[in-house]
């Protein structure tokens, strides 16, 4: 893994580079970042974090459902199939999603399913310090949301992930 980046680093590239630096922070939406590039310098790496939040907060409903819709299912086809980002195979690594039993495996298809086609979009949950346990218990709990607070919570968690992701790539 490289080593963080200072944040006087991060403000002082250009903007091409720090879109590519960081674009794909954002699941595989690159836009997040060239439009978080705009509100440079960050005051801190929290700052910079809030500017990613905020650009994802203010996009169309469009934007934020396409969003949604780069993520992968958790241990979904995109796993199977050697598809994830490295960032979201570390995640998924991380809980215990590369590891499942048989059953736990067919208990993630059968509810990235049904949620998928209830909402539209996958089941998103920041990951970090969860385990399959948790992640079963989050995704039962939220399925029966209604739509508009589901695409919230979503929303929220694309935040936190960017968060995390953002304080592996930023020094404090």
């Amino acid at each position: 893994m490289n080593a963080a980046m200072a944040l006087a680093a991060v403000n002082a590239m250009p903007r091409t580079a720090f879109a590519e630096t960081f674009g794909g922070v954002a699941e595989r939406s690159p836009w997040v970042a060239e439009r978080a590039a705009a509100r440079r310098p960050f005051a801190s790496r929290e700052a910079m974090a809030e500017a990613f939040a905020a650009e994802i907060r203010a996009a169309t409903p469009a934007a934020q459902l396409a969003l949604l819709n780069a993520h992968p299912d958790l241990a979904g086809r995109a796993a199977i199939a050697g598809d994830l980002t490295a960032a979201s195979r570390a995640e998924q690594a991380g809980a215990g999603l590369d590891r499942l039993t048989p059953d736990e495996h067919a208990r993630f298809l059968s509810l990235n399913a049904t949620y998928t086609a209830r909402f539209g979009f996958p089941f998103i949950l920041a990951m970090k310090g969860a385990d399959t346990h948790a992640i079963l218990a989050a995704f039962e709990a939220r399925a029966g949301a209604a739509r508009d607070t589901e695409f919230a919570m979503a929303l929220e968690q694309v935040c936190r992930i960017v968060r995390f992701r953002l304080e592996a790539m930023v020094e404090a």
